[in-house]
């Protein structure tokens, strides 16, 4: 059975749920092997923008880039909940143009789109929902804000910002949202929120007191070309054993191994001399 965001709404960790397990995913085959794991949803993210195009931002995907990744990772049919991100612009430009995008994504097999704000966002999620399109929101440090934050920055690192972070997150639930990323704040200001709200939140790098954690699948899995973040763990390094094959194979070419007798189809008797 798939995950729908309703049965994600009800996990909160405090009334008994396990935490709420999220990787990114940005094709069919790791889609297919993170939903074969057990993982209960998987975002395409706007992080494809990094790990998988290679800029040093997430400013640089657009909708049409989205949803041909979400097209994607949708064709592994997986029983995870599928988010997609809404990329930068999408939303920031008024609510029809909001629900149109979020639309696309929608179309192109996400259960759920995802986006960055608090009450500044109020009227968009108040008519994606009206919409009938499910919204997780993300606060706290949000990557599409990267130019006006000055760079990648922890949050709610004061008293005062923590105190609108809360704000913001109760907005967002007031509004509709049934899940909330939170990104970069300080463990207790993860904490707080998590008591605070009755959705469930999701941390990546916000303590291990959420109702849920997400990481970057390139992160966890050692393919990334930066030192991963502070609050990222690798569980394998990919990246080493994917070079040490190519590697292999290169030597096995060079030197006349590659294909053998095993690896080559049989002449048919009417073509031998």
């Amino acid at each position: 059975m798939t995950t729908s965001a309703s049965t994600l709404r009800a996990r909160k960790r405090r009334d008994g749920a396990t935490p709420i397990v999220m990787v990114t995913a940005y094709d069919e085959p790791t889609a297919r092997y993170a939903d074969a794991a057990g993982v209960d949803a998987l975002l395409v993210g706007d992080s494809l923008a990094n790990v998988v195009l290679g800029h040093d931002d997430t400013l640089h995907v657009s909708t049409e880039d989205m949803a041909h990744h979400v097209r994607a990772v949708a064709a592994a049919r997986p029983a995870a909940h599928v988010v997609a991100d809404m990329p930068w612009l999408s939303y920031h430009v008024g609510v029809d143009a909001a629900v149109t995008h979020a639309g696309e994504l929608i179309r192109a097999g996400a259960q759920s789109v995802k986006l960055e704000g608090g009450a500044v966002r109020r009227d968009v999620v108040r008519a994606l929902i009206s919409a009938e399109i499910p919204v997780m929101g993300h606060l706290g440090l949000t990557p599409q804000s990267v130019l006006a934050m000055g760079g990648y920055k922890v949050q709610g690192k004061t008293r005062d910002a923590a105190k609108l972070l809360l704000e913001d997150a109760l907005v967002l639930q007031s509004e509709g949202v049934f899940c909330l990323v939170v990104e970069g704040v300080p463990r207790l200001v993860g904490t707080q929120l998590t008591r605070a709200l009755d959705i469930p939140t999701i941390g990546i790098g916000a303590g291990p007191d959420t109702d849920g954690q997400v990481l970057v699948i390139h992160d966890l899995l050692g393919l990334t070309k930066r030192p991963p973040a502070k609050f990222v763990r690798r569980y394998a390094d990919l990246g080493t054993a994917m070079t040490d094959a190519v590697a292999r194979y290169a030597a096995d070419v060079r030197n006349g191994s590659f294909p053998d007798d095993t690896e080559s189809y049989e002449t048919p008797e009417e073509l031998r001399d």
